[in-house]
């Protein structure tokens, strides 16, 4: 490739990105913007990460108003086999088109190039750069050996609740939390969000934009990127394992259930759905880490409307649904604000459970059970005991349970359990 070819690209890629912001509604995301532009005092790098579609170059954009900046974007199959020697004529091609004081660079998808760390990492000298890509071992390799420590990662979700309302200009009050008409409103489009997830496109194509998504991390992200030889067996592998999302798996029983008959190309393929952020691998909490590393794992799915395009079903258990969205949402939380928290579930040997274990530090913050009940009598008695029972081991005081539509403050054996609907603890 020579500049003259990379201007044009960039300038088409340019003029696309301005009629989206004409054409489309942008909403700002809950993104803490002020530390990603902290993150950006050079020779710092920021790495913004997510599931493909989710929005990252959007974000990346949102971050750099009003500043002077160039991008480019590698998922572009006019550019998909640019040479790591060409990278230069990038630059070049910026200052030819903005001039020579442009401060900040986006290089989006950069890990559609081989061998990109080196370019990045002399980049950063001299300009602010925020990188993308839709792998979160992006920054495990050369880079971050090149940068000791000079770059912040930032993982971006799929709209939350309370953005997919604000996309439709509902930005609920606290009056309106008293309001019966107004929660059933927000209600129905709690099941609207159950239904289509959180992908920002699939609102404006419809239900097939969930479909075409999870296609694309299996084929461009997944079977391309790590040359996967077998990939019908991937690919069962993979629509199991959302299928199968709120559940526990073990690499051994993954075996016995496919024709792959090695636990280390199991475990292999489980990571890569991982770090494509396809599905969230949650470890069972102990405070042994060896028994926390054989434990089983459980699943959870990245998005609400590709389990409703990819499995078999999921409308019999809408218990395990709402699961699945708190998983995202708790994650979401810790990327976008508390990134100090750690996330598990809780599991012994009598089989009782607890969905969620919040863990700040040493200390144990929260406990968190999700049922699909909408009063008292509706909830399971395991529901009760797995809470007092991790309690009284991991001596956590604050239990919260998260109920389709029964809000109570309950005192049980001496323990305040508060019971909190969905959609309002989303909107909390």
């Amino acid at each position: 490739m020579n500049v003259e070819e990379i201007k044009r690209i960039v300038t088409t890629q340019k003029e696309e990105i301005t009629e989206t912001f004409q054409r489309e509604k942008i909403i700002n995301r809950q993104i803490p913007n002020t530390q990603l532009i902290q993150a950006l005092q050079h020779p710092n790098i920021l790495a913004i990460l997510g599931v493909r579609r989710s929005g990252k170059s959007i974000c990346s954009i949102l971050v750099l108003q009003e500043k002077k900046y160039g991008y480019i974007n590698f998922d572009d199959e006019r550019i998909i086999n640019i040479k790591p020697e060409e990278l230069e004529y990038v630059l070049q091609a910026f200052y030819e088109l903005y001039g020579s004081d442009v401060e900040y660079v986006i290089l989006d998808e950069i890990q559609n190039v081989e061998n990109w760390e080196l370019f990045a990492n002399r980049l950063r000298r001299t300009k602010k750069v925020i990188v993308t890509g839709s792998n979160s071992k992006l920054l495990s390799g050369e880079l971050a050996t090149h940068l000791t420590g000079r770059y912040m990662d930032f993982t971006l979700y799929p709209f939350s609740f309370q953005e997919f309302l604000e996309l439709q200009n509902i930005k609920p009050t606290k009056e309106d939390f008293y309001s019966t008409k107004k929660i059933s409103d927000i209600k129905e489009k709690l099941r609207t969000y159950f239904s289509l997830g959180g992908f920002p496109e699939a609102y404006k194509f419809g239900k097939t934009m969930p479909m075409r998504t999870y296609q694309d991390i299996i084929q461009k992200d997944i079977l391309l990127r790590y040359k996967i030889k077998n990939k019908a067996t991937f690919t069962e592998l993979a629509k199991y394992l959302v299928s199968n999302f709120s559940h526990e798996i073990t690499y051994n029983k993954l075996k016995n259930i496919t024709s792959i008959k090695n636990v280390h190309t199991i475990k292999n393929y489980v990571n890569y759905l991982s770090n494509a952020y396809l599905i969230i691998i949650l470890e069972r909490f102990s405070f042994k880490l060896k028994n926390q590393m054989i434990a089983p794992k459980k699943i959870y799915c990245i998005d609400t409307g590709i389990i409703n395009s990819v499995a078999f079903s999921f409308s019999e258990d809408f218990g395990r649904m709402m699961e699945n969205l708190v998983a995202v949402e708790l994650l979401r939380r810790k990327s976008y604000g508390t990134p100090n928290t750690e996330l598990y579930y809780w599991k012994n040997h009598q089989q009782q459970e607890v969905d969620f274990v919040i863990k700040k530090g040493k200390n144990i913050e929260q406990l968190i059970q999700v049922t699909s009940a909408s009063e008292s009598s509706q909830i399971e008695k395991r529901e009760y005991t797995g809470l007092m029972k991790a309690s009284e081991e991991l001596r956590c005081k604050n239990l919260l349970m998260i109920t389709w539509d029964y809000e109570i403050k309950e005192t049980i054996v001496g323990k305040e359990i508060s019971f909190i609907p969905l959609w309002k603890w989303l909107l909390s």
